[in-house]
């Protein structure tokens, strides 16, 4: 008898504990969402994107959760709301119909013992599941560990941390770098990708199985740095395109060749061949980059109505971030629809952004040294004569920083040219003629090169809206719409 009063006296110990640290979680949330309301009346609007999803306030990084749920897409992002720069991980959250019209909501994920990093989301009949990495210090090197939690949605907006965390606590090899998994369903049980390392400090992305989500089985290699490809591989997707199979991921510590692989760290695919019965991905095409502009990193994807979205952030590590002494810092590019033609990814931006279109600014023939001016959003539809050099100046119409898109015919190259030798390029192939369309908003540019072959997303930091001006030696034509905000303030 004593025994069993003990055991309940445990119990209910345990259950006011769990109510109790229920409870602080909950008004910890509160608090935060009264100080982002707050801490937003002083951010400074100049370089605030229109229609780019931004943290309300505060740092953001990776793109999570990428999904589609009850008729909504829902976006998460690595989110630090108290400073301008990265800090113990949050998620943030948004929403969306169509993926152009974005509603802000309160943050998902607060960290408690570990950070929340980066991961991803699945719609299942109850409700909406996240699994993401959970970082914890520990007192010895590396001084961090990293394994992967749940947490559950009955609404889509509250969420709740699972009791039974960690659901994978450790890689194979026990390497603490083990992070960003990336979960689907198919048939009667889910599939996760995580990137991690070898034992030599190599890049790599395993694959594991589970029939309820809480318990895992190491299943195989996905893919697996030869050396050159880096030493670590972050934020891995892998899915059905177009009869083959996609390994997206984001490898650090590539070196530069040439033109390629110029920004701090990469994002790019493997196309391959794989079985669900064998569990082996077959590589058929070596690592290429998906967009070749200087911001864009860790993109994610989702499916929904038969097609796939990818989206990224439209930032880079280790380099300046103008926006952050006006309390908040990165955003994420539009949203792209894929495709696989040959062996190459192609992106459109997805087909419901022609609905921010407001008005017609121009549709005429642009001479040489002719200057337009804009708004702080626009999109540029651009034509002109591939067998002639093409130069467009863009710079802000009260300063900031200009940009030049160039086409040169003798190289068959695009190229984005920030100045101060800041420059990407790359080899494009066009059709009978040059065909452009550019998304600009307060800071970013997004060049989509013809049906989408070559796609370079670069940050420009300019002010008071964008100006043009032709530095051609030939006339090109333009066609120009302002676009609304698609995105809250």
């Amino acid at each position: 008898m004593a025994l069993i009063r003990i055991s309940l006296i445990f119990v209910c110990l345990t259950s006011t504990y769990a109510t109790s640290v229920l409870r602080n979680y909950e008004n910890a949330k509160i608090e935060l969402e009264e100080y982002i309301e707050s801490k937003k009346q002083e951010i400074n609007q100049r370089y605030r994107p229109l229609y780019h999803v931004a943290p309300p306030v505060g740092w953001m990084n990776d793109p999570n959760g990428f999904s589609f749920h009850n008729g909504e897409f829902h976006l998460f992002y690595q989110f630090y709301p108290y400073d301008s720069v990265w800090g113990p991980m949050h998620w943030g959250h948004v929403s969306s119909p169509d993926l152009v019209n974005w509603k802000q909501l309160p943050t998902a994920l607060l960290p408690e013992q570990e950070q929340c990093f980066s991961g991803s989301a699945i719609s299942q009949e109850d409700g909406l599941t996240l699994m993401y990495t959970g970082r914890t210090a520990v007192d010895y090197e590396p001084y961090f560990n990293e394994t992967q939690y749940l947490a559950f949605s009955d609404d889509g907006i509250n969420f709740y941390k699972y009791e039974g965390n960690p659901v994978l606590p450790r890689a194979p090899n026990g390497s603490p770098d083990f992070r960003d998994p990336k979960v689907w369903k198919y048939g009667d049980n889910y599939y996760v990708v995580i990137g991690s390392q070898t034992s030599d400090k190599r890049g790599r992305v395993l694959l594991y199985k589970s029939s309820d989500m809480k318990s895992w089985d190491f299943l195989s290699l996905l893919g697996e740095s030869d050396g050159d490809m880096g030493y670590m591989w972050e934020c891995p997707d892998f899915f059905e395109l177009d009869g083959k199979f996609v390994l997206l991921m984001s490898p650090q510590g590539l070196q530069p060749q040439g033109d390629r692989y110029k920004n701090t760290h990469q994002t790019g695919y493997i196309i391959g061949d794989f079985s669900y019965d064998t569990n082996e991905f077959i590589h058929e095409v070596d690592f290429q980059e998906i967009d070749f502009g200087h911001d864009f990193y860790a993109a994610t994807t989702t499916e929904a109505n038969g097609k796939r979205y990818l989206i990224a952030w439209f930032s880079m590590w280790d380099v300046p971030h103008p926006e952050d002494s006006d309390g908040w810092a990165g955003m994420l590019t539009i949203v792209r629809e894929l495709r696989l033609v040959g062996t190459r990814i192609i992106m459109k931006p997805v087909e419901e952004i022609i609905t921010l279109r407001a008005e017609i600014l121009t549709d005429s023939d642009i001479e040489p040294n002719q200057i337009l001016e804009f708004g702080k959003a626009v999109e540029l539809m651009i034509d002109s004569d591939i067998n002639e050099e093409t130069e467009l100046l863009l710079e802000g119409r009260e300063g900031g920083d200009p940009v030049w898109v160039r086409w040169d015919p003798e190289i068959r190259k695009v190229v984005i040219d920030r100045g101060y030798d800041d420059i990407r390029q790359v080899e494009w192939s066009p059709n009978e003629s040059l065909k452009y369309r550019i998304f600009l908003d307060t800071t970013s540019l997004e060049l989509f090169c013809g049906e989408g072959e070559v796609v370079l997303s670069s940050r420009v930091y300019a002010l008071g809206g964008w100006k043009l001006t032709n530095v051609s030696n030939q006339t090109v034509r333009i066609k120009a719409y302002s676009l609304n905000r698609g995105t809250p303030e």
